[in-house]
C-alpha cells in the first residue's frame, strides 16, 4: 500500500510494543511502526536509544484516514493511553527513552495538541495528586522504524508481551488514573463515525429489505447465490451503511464455499469480532465497526502463507467500489493499496 497519501501521526509513550498493539485496534488507523524519534542520532539501534545517549524517545508511527478520525481524537486517544503526570518514564520503564512527547507533523497538528494538553491540564486525572502535565509537544525530526524483531511484538511473541505488560502493571496504573475500562485500547477514542450509532431507520434506507436481514438480523446469505463470492475485479469492499473500507480484493480468495473470503481486514480497527453462540459449536463472528453490523465470522482454515485465516463474509454486508471507480466514490486515497498487485 501506499501510504503517503494518508497523514501520519507520533506519539512518544514508553515502550512503544504496548503503543504499537493499541493503536493497530483502532478503527481508521492503518498501519502502526514501532520506532524512535526526537533525537540527535541517525539510524540509531535499539542498544543506541537504550543507552540514553542519542535523545531519541521510543515512538509509534500512525498512518490514518483522516475521513474516519481525525488527529485531535488520536492525540486526546494517546493522553489516556499513558501516565502524562511521569517525568522519569511510564509504568516500570524508567529513563529518558521512555519519556513521553507528542510530535506534530505540521502547524494544524501542532494546535490540536497544544489544545488537547491544554485541556487535559485544566481538567487533571483525580489521581494526579497535584502533578503537572509533563507530556512534551516536540519538533517532528526524522522517524527510524525500530528494528524487525520490535515490529508487531503482541503478536509475534504474545506470550513475552502479555507476561510484559501485566508486570509492568501498563493497565492498573491506566485504569487508576482514568477509570473503569481505560485498560481497553479503544478507551476515550472518538472517531468521526460513532460505533453501533446508526440505527435501524437510516440501515433500512441504504439496504434492500434482504441486505437489512444480514447485517441487522444477523442473517445468512446461500452460498454461491450472492453477488461478490465470485468477484475479481481490483477494488475495495466497504460497510454499505457506514461508507468504512473494510477489505480489499487483494486479500480475497476463492474458499471454495460461495461465499466471499478475505485473508485479513484492509483496517483491522474498522472490524470488531465476538464470541457467536448461535449454533452448537461456538463461532467467531465478524463485525463492522463503525455500523454495527453483522458481517459474517472467521475461521482458521484460510491460506496459511496469508495468515490462516478466512474472513467469510456475506455479499449483503459489504459494497464493492471497483478500483477506477475509487476517485469518484471519494475512495482515491486508497489506489495504491491496488500498486504491484
Amino acid at each position: 500500500m501506499n501510504l503517503d497519501a494518508f497523514p501520519r501521526a507520533v506519539f512518544a509513550g514508553g515502550c512503544f510494543w504496548c503503543l504499537e498493539a493499541d493503536a493497530r485496534r483502532l478503527p481508521g488507523v492503518l498501519v502502526a511502526i514501532s520506532g524512535y524519534s526526537g533525537g540527535h542520532v541517525s539510524q540509531p539501534s535499539y542498544d543506541q536509544v537504550c543507552e540514553g545517549d542519542t535523545g531519541h524517545l521510543e515512538a509509534v508511527e500512525l498512518r490514518f484516514d483522516p475521513e474516519l478520525v481525525d488527529y485531535r481524537a488520536l492525540v486526546n486517544w494517546f493522553l489516556r493511553r499513558i501516565d502524562p503526570y511521569n517525568p522519569e518514564g511510564q509504568f516500570c520503564d524508567y529513563g529518558t527513552q521512555y519519556r513521553t512527547a507528542v510530535f506534530p507533523i505540521d502547524a494544524a497538528q501542532e494546535r490540536d495538541a497544544h489544545a488537547a494538553l491544554d485541556a487535559l491540564s485544566a481538567a487533571p486525572s483525580s489521581l494526579a495528586d497535584g502533578r503537572p502535565v509533563v507530556t512534551r509537544i516536540l519538533p517532528a525530526g526524522p522517524f527510524y522504524p525500530a528494528e524487525a524483531r520490535h515490529q508487531g511484538f503482541s503478536r509475534s511473541n504474545p506470550r513475552r508481551y502479555h507476561l510484559y505488560r501485566l508486570g509492568c502493571g501498563r493497565d492498573a496504573t491506566l485504569e487508576r488514573l482514568w477509570g473503569k475500562g481505560a485498560a481497553d485500547p479503544l478507551f476515550a477514542f472518538t472517531p468521526r463515525l460513532a460505533p453501533a450509532s446508526l440505527d435501524d431507520v437510516f440501515a433500512r434506507a441504504r439496504l434492500s429489505p434482504d441486505a437489512f436481514r444480514v447485517v441487522r438480523r444477523d442473517g445468512t446469505e446461500p452460498p454461491f447465490r450472492n453477488a461478490y463470492f465470485d468477484e475479481h475485479r481490483p477494488g475495495l469492499y466497504v460497510d454499505p451503511v457506514s461508507g468504512a473500507p473494510l477489505f480489499a480484493s487483494i486479500h480475497k480468495f476463492d474458499s471454495g464455499t460461495g461465499w466471499p473470503s478475505f485473508s485479513r481486514p484492509l483496517l483491522p480497527g474498522n472490524i470488531v469480532t465476538r464470541l457467536d453462540h448461535t449454533l452448537l459449536t461456538p463461532r467467531t463472528e465478524v463485525l463492522a465497526w463503525h455500523s454495527g453490523n453483522h458481517l459474517g465470522h472467521v475461521f482458521d482454515d484460510g491460506p496459511r502463507e496469508a495468515g490462516g485465516l478466512r474472513y467469510c463474509m456475506n455479499s449483503a454486508a459489504l459494497r464493492f467500489i471497483p478500483r477506477e471507480q475509487l476517485a469518484a466514490e471519494g475512495y482515491g486515497r486508497y489506489d495504491g493499496v491496488f500498486e504491484g498487485a
